[in-house]
């Protein structure tokens, strides 16, 4: 059915109002019924700052009921109670309405009834009373964002534009982090983009030792690989938008349960305990995010964005501590610490050296050309291996900060390095990684254990057997006994001599042939500034995201349906069985076959339906049982490997799609099967074309980002020389 000529009529005036191009307009489209909502954001975005906010309707977000006053720096329970008294003032004015009130009318009714139309139901007003939500205002994040954005934009496009994605995608930092590339949230997401931790190991490196979510380039990358493959999932970019906050399996679901892929649609009927107000407004934020970034100046006054600043990035050979690289580049710690935000505490405290492989990113001052420096480390500031870990099992009685106390470390590294999530909750028996103090580094001396080898004590140490031989005087590498006391390659200057003795010529060799990649590159200005804006906006609030993700972390990249419909069966994912079902349903596998009609040695088949039966446990449990499996699986697999690309693959006469993933590309079936969810992995026949992902192990030394390569085209920041 063709529009009414009113609606043609507000779309064309709507296009000639706006500045965003007839393409943009293609690519990520406006309806009439998205207008109240991007006007709404608008105005979060551009007339309250955050010591302020809307109490509105969430449904109807052009009904506001009013402005009020809730400082950032506020405490929470002050904050909360503040809310609440106002949510139950307009409660109450709703429900006296709602009961037909329409005489004798106080000015604050009056007032709140002629916010709804005119002949507005008393059903439609009893609704409202319980849709009452408070959204803080975002313009000063959003100025400083515009301000921010300028050290970052010019790497961003280019990402965008290597792997052929619409340049508007670049704004919605402004929605995530206000382009802080510092910022956390309570949820666990961190940096420009807010990845979680188990999204961000898809594509980046996350751990104690180095965190990439808080590297914007390296970050902007993944980001824009994520979008990539949300959009080849969803197929249209308000779902791919909104696949970054609420999941690519969540709007597959929507687009099924629906019908259709229209966003207003999903918007209005997808029903959804994880999708919720964040989900369903993500989209249209971005929408009105593009509109003030484009209009800067309108909503703003003149602005001075930051200017990408000129920086140096080398790739190190070796395992080298922190104040050796800060003794050869002449930085104090705090000018290499802003240039380098991935690098963790573990790494600047001493009790981790930087990684072989690691990027690190030098500013360009007075001049660049430092890989001179790095390549004349002297041999035993350079290591073959990472300091080891040490590990604690919990005892009966003991606290993480009793914990803490006894290895005198900080409760907070300790939290952090183990991922918990509430330090009050550990159990007896849990084990726990702890950091290597500083003293713990190979200096001194070691007593050897049961067990151990010579070899195996250098490599723990990242010195050289032959370097530890001399130094002990041992003329046996197999002639070492538990209780012996070996000193150590750096505990002297007569072991530093007869390190250099047994690798310097090693070293001098490496030098000269090691090829250390060099090139300039952008850095943002004022970086010291950033990093003590991470966690705090001016007033004091914390840097939350705006719409903070509404999906399983673990699972948010991951497309595939774990979940049962209303007929009571399920589509068959990779790597699940018969005897996977029968462990979580808590029945027999012959019980299944029956139930399917399954003979004996038949197995399954990856997106095959199945029927359960669900007289154990409920269709709920089921369904966290599956979600926990997979998550396990695919958690172990992306702590050894993570994603630098796609390739595309058409299919041979004769080919399967086993065979390739298995031998091939070597790609597990459930990571291809979920870059290409609509492929019919039982039905392939030849000319179809399949997309597959390209994976490094984390072992090896990472490609420096000026020489990914994506589309025939080599990414960096700016000019590659050396």
């Amino acid at each position: 059915m063709p529009y009414p000529f009113a609606v043609i009529f507000m779309i064309a005036l709507l296009s000639l109002a706006s500045p965003v191009s007839a393409k943009s307009w293609d690519l990520f489209p406006r309806p009439p019924e998205l207008t109240q909502d991007i006007r709404f954001w608008t105005r979060v975005y551009t007339e309250i700052d955050n010591d302020q906010g809307f109490i509105h309707d969430n449904r109807y977000l052009n009904v506001v009921y009013e402005t009020t006053p809730v400082p950032a720096n506020l405490d929470w329970k002050t904050a909360k109670k503040r809310i609440q008294d106002r949510r139950q003032h307009y409660q109450g004015i709703l429900l006296r309405l709602a009961k037909g009130k329409r005489q004798n009318l106080t000015t604050e009714e009056r007032r709140v009834l002629k916010l709804w139309p005119q002949n507005v139901s008393n059903q439609t007003l009893h609704a409202a009373a319980a849709r009452i939500r408070f959204q803080r205002g975002q313009a000063n994040r959003f100025r400083q964002g515009l301000i921010r954005a300028g050290a970052y934009k010019p790497f961003i496009f280019n990402t965008l534009n290597s792997l052929d994605l619409p340049r508007e995608l670049a704004v919605l930092p402004h929605v995530e982090s206000s382009f802080n590339p510092a910022a956390h949230s309570h949820a666990g997401a961190a940096g420009l983009w807010q990845f979680t931790r188990p999204t961000g190991r898809r594509f980046l490196r996350i751990d104690q030792v180095v965190d990439e979510r808080l590297d914007p380039f390296k970050a902007t990358v993944a980001a824009a690989r994520l979008l990539q493959h949300n959009y080849k999932v969803t197929g249209s970019w308000p779902l791919a938008i909104t696949a970054y906050n609420h999941g690519a399996a969540g709007m597959r679901r929507a687009k099924e349960q629906v019908g259709t892929s229209d966003i207003v649609a999903i918007r209005q009927r997808y029903k959804s305990p994880t999708f919720g107000f964040a989900s369903r407004n993500f989209y249209v934020a971005f929408l009105a995010a593009l509109d003030v970034d484009s209009q800067a100046r309108r909503y703003f006054g003149p602005l001075q964005p930051h200017k990408p600043e000129k920086s140096e990035v080398i790739a190190l050979p070796d395992f080298v501590p922190v104040k050796a690289l800060q003794r050869a580049l002449r930085l104090d710690q705090t000018t290499l610490k802003q240039s380098n935000p991935a690098l963790g505490s573990p790494v600047w405290e001493g009790h981790k050296y930087v990684p072989r492989g690691y990027e690190l990113r030098v500013p360009c001052v007075p001049s660049c050309r430092r890989v001179k420096t790095i390549a004349a480390l002297a041999p035993w500031e350079r290591f073959e291996r990472q300091v080891p870990d040490r590990f604690h099992k919990v005892q009966g009685g003991q606290t993480l900060s009793h914990i803490a106390q006894r290895y005198r470390i900080k409760l907070r590294q300790l939290v952090e390095l183990n991922g918990l999530s509430n330090r009050h909750h550990i159990r007896v028996g849990q084990v726990l990684q702890l950091p290597l103090p500083a003293d713990g580094l190979p200096t001194g001396h070691y007593t050897v254990q049961r067990g151990d080898t010579l070899s195996g004590i250098a490599r723990r140490f990242g010195i050289t057997e032959q370097a530890l031989l001399k130094i002990n005087g041992i003329t046996n590498k197999h002639r070492i006994y538990a209780g012996q006391n070996l000193r150590l390659a750096s505990s002297s200057s007569e072991a530093r001599r007869n390190q250099v003795s047994s690798r310097g010529k090693e070293h001098r060799t490496r030098a000269k042939t090691t090829s250390v990649v060099l090139r300039e590159e952008t850095t943002p200005t004022k970086a010291g500034t950033l990093q003590k804006a991470a966690m705090v906006t001016p007033g004091g609030g914390s840097c939350e995201p705006l719409l903070p993700p509404e999906c399983d972390p673990a699972l948010s990249a991951d497309p595939s349906n774990y979940t049962v419909t209303k007929d009571g069966t399920i589509e068959v994912q990779a790597t699940e069985t018969l005897g996977h079902y029968a462990h979580w349903l808590e029945l027999s596998t012959q019980q299944l076959r029956n139930i399917n009609g399954l003979p004996v040695g038949r197995s399954v088949i990856m997106g095959q339906r199945l029927k359960l039966d669900f007289s154990h446990i409920t269709t709920k449990t089921f369904e966290a049982r599956r979600r926990t499996y997979h998550r396990g699986l695919q958690e172990t697999f992306f702590e050894r490997y993570r994603i630098i690309g796609t390739e595309e693959h058409v299919v041979q006469q004769g080919e399967s799609l086993w065979v390739l993933a298995q031998q091939k590309y070597q790609v597990p079936l459930w990571l291809l099967r979920q870059y290409n969810p609509d492929l019919d992995f039982s039905a392939v026949v030849a000319g179809t074309r399949v997309v597959i992902p390209r994976l490094a192990r984390r072992e090896e030394k990472s490609l420096p980002m000026a020489s990914v390569e994506i589309k025939g085209k080599l990414l960096s920041a700016s000019r590659r020389e050396g």
